[in-house]
């Protein structure tokens, strides 16, 4: 059989799989490379070290400088994309006729190059990215960050139709499959690439809460201050919050507090194990976009899950969360989960159906199966 080969432009150095994004990008291309891929990783570097990791896996691994000169905001083209405009990548790109797996709309400067005609050219799209950065707007308290986010959204939504150049846009939820089904005749669902192979819950009860996430995000610092501010008030459960770059306002939250505690700052393998051992992960968002990793990871590690519906909506994981929209109806339910072992009949339900939908080995698979 002859070896398969296929380039991969990633957004961002993906190891460590810390964050969101990166967290698909490099279990997916580790799942590729299992199935016998010869994945070539094309990375735009900008804060993240090259990665020695990475070469594990991978035939190849190219890293290019983002151009992140504030010149690039008066582009036309949103930031995110112009930034990773790269004619290294190209030089590399054109080498071949390998297909190419673009992550990202970020990533699509060059998708439509008439360079690359007739190549196979697949896009991953990680969010409805004009939503994601309205959202974003939304969440922020500094009016430069909320002009830019404003003006990206505008920018990323005139850019979006770029995406019929591609061969197959793969939709990370099934609310983005029926956004991007909407608008282009190319579209299919592939799950998100995560850290669990099968679901592995401890036995016994856990005695306290756990939130995470990168709270330099401002939709994260907003949840956790939510949690802090309105659902652990007045609930005798300790609850533990985990991530950087907290704002000063939730610093203070925090210490006026008598049952939160911020760690932040502390290592991957380290949140993984505190979403293992806490007796229920709960995770707040104020944005419905895209698939939240770190449900995946929570439903597949931990105990018992508290959330509200923009977490869960347009995933079909509704039924393995208690979904809740208002502080006391989250806080009743964390309340009856702290005394509730997570076993029988609903983790059986749980193994099931994310076995089945989030297995990495056969999402790698139909991927394969794409690449003509």
């Amino acid at each position: 059989m002859p070896e398969r080969h296929l380039h991969i432009v990633s957004f961002d150095v993906p190891a460590p799989p810390s964050y969101g994004g990166v967290i698909d990008v490099y279990f997916k291309a580790k799942a590729l490379a299992e199935l016998g891929v010869k994945v070539h990783l094309h990375c735009f570097q900008y804060g993240r070290s090259k990665a020695k990791e990475l070469e594990r896996f991978c035939a190849s691994v190219h890293y290019y400088p983002r151009n992140t000169g504030k010149l690039q905001l008066l582009n036309a083209l949103p930031y995110v994309v112009v930034s990773r405009r790269s004619d290294a990548l190209m030089e590399q790109l054109l080498r071949d006729d390998h297909p190419i797996l673009f992550e990202g709309l970020h990533c699509c400067y060059h998708l439509g190059d008439p360079r690359l005609q007739g190549r196979t050219r697949i896009v991953r799209a990680h969010n409805v990215e004009h939503e994601y950065y309205g959202a974003l707007a939304k969440a922020a308290s500094n009016t430069f960050r909320r002009t830019y986010f404003i003006n990206e959204a505008h920018k990323l939504q005139r850019f979006e139709p770029v995406l019929a150049e591609a061969t197959r846009v793969l939709a990370i939820s099934p609310k983005d499959e029926a956004y991007f089904g909407s608008h282009f005749h190319n579209v299919a669902h592939v799950p998100a690439f995560h850290a669990s192979e099968k679901v592995e819950v401890p036995d016994g009860l856990g005695d306290f809460a756990f939130y995470h996430g990168a709270l330099g995000v401002a939709e994260n610092d907003q949840a956790a201050l939510y949690l802090v501010q309105k659902v652990f008030d007045d609930l005798p459960v300790k609850l533990i919050i985990a991530g950087s770059d907290a704002s000063n306002e939730l610093k203070r939250a925090v210490a006026r507090s008598t049952n939160v505690e911020l760690r932040e700052g502390i290592a991957t393998p380290e949140i993984h194990e505190l979403v293992r051992t806490a007796q229920v992960n709960v995770l707040p968002t104020f944005q419905a976009t895209g698939i939240k990793l770190k449900l995946l990871l929570c439903l597949f590690t931990g105990r018992h899950v508290v959330c509200n519906s923009p977490m869960v909506e347009g995933t079909g994981l509704e039924g393995l969360c208690h979904v809740h929209d208002d502080s006391k109806g989250m806080g009743e339910s964390i309340l009856a989960c702290m005394g509730k072992p997570a076993n029988g009949q609903a983790l059986e339900e749980r193994a099931q159906v994310l076995e089945e939908r989030f297995s990495n080995r056969r999402n790698a698979e139909r991927i394969v199966g794409l690449l003509g």
